[in-house]
């Protein structure tokens, strides 16, 4: 697992082999990485990477906020409730050198959320464990603490794809094997009920 692109180009983060299944830690692959990351900056989306503010849910290894990281966001809040997640956090964080832009924050992603300071995010990644439905209950924390604005791409990871999401846009969804990334935009009026 390495740094794709940007100023931590090539730059290897701890080595998971293929996950940690004891530990819910499955890492997107660089590939997959590489092809969401070129359709977040190929103009479709606006460029969500520079000088903005990201929230990685489900963290894990943080392959996915670091590499916003190395491609010019301003900060990474990575939020995981697991211990093992969070040692590898603050490993990787540390090879990449991002201590000053990245903050970690052990919770629970479907239960509790901090308020940032700038009120909102302008990217947010969701790659929880699969087939659990993890992911549906962080979109409605995300939207119960209103930290998004309707310029907000979320770009959910599952297992499956998931045809409609009550109060957000599909706008696109790309399978890359076994997984899906779901590129999603908030419609601001329609709250989860």
């Amino acid at each position: 697992m390495r740094i794709i692109s940007g100023v931590n180009k090539g730059r290897n983060l701890v080595d998971l082999g293929k996950g940690d299944p004891l530990a819910n830690l499955r890492p997107t692959s660089d590939r997959v990485r590489e092809s969401i990351f070129n359709l977040i900056i190929g103009g479709r989306f606006g460029n969500k990477l520079e000088n903005c503010y990201i929230l990685d849910m489900f963290a894990g290894t943080g392959a996915l906020g670091l590499e916003a990281l190395s491609r010019g966001a301003r900060s990474v809040l990575f939020v995981d409730n697991g211990q093992r997640a969070i040692q590898l956090l603050r490993k990787n964080i540390s090879i990449c050198g991002m201590e000053n832009k990245a903050t970690i924050v052990k919770t629970d992603a479907t239960k509790k959320l901090p308020i940032p300071k700038q009120n909102s995010f302008d990217l947010v990644f969701i790659d929880p464990p699969y087939g659990k439905g993890l992911g549906l209950k962080a979109l409605k924390i995300l939207t119960k603490y209103e930290l998004l604005n309707k310029e907000t791409l979320v770009i959910l990871e599952e297992g499956e794809q998931i045809n409609s999401i009550e109060s957000f846009s599909i706008d696109d969804c790309r399978r890359y094997g076994s997984s899906y990334a779901h590129f999603l935009t908030p419609n601001i009026l329609q709250p989860f009920t």
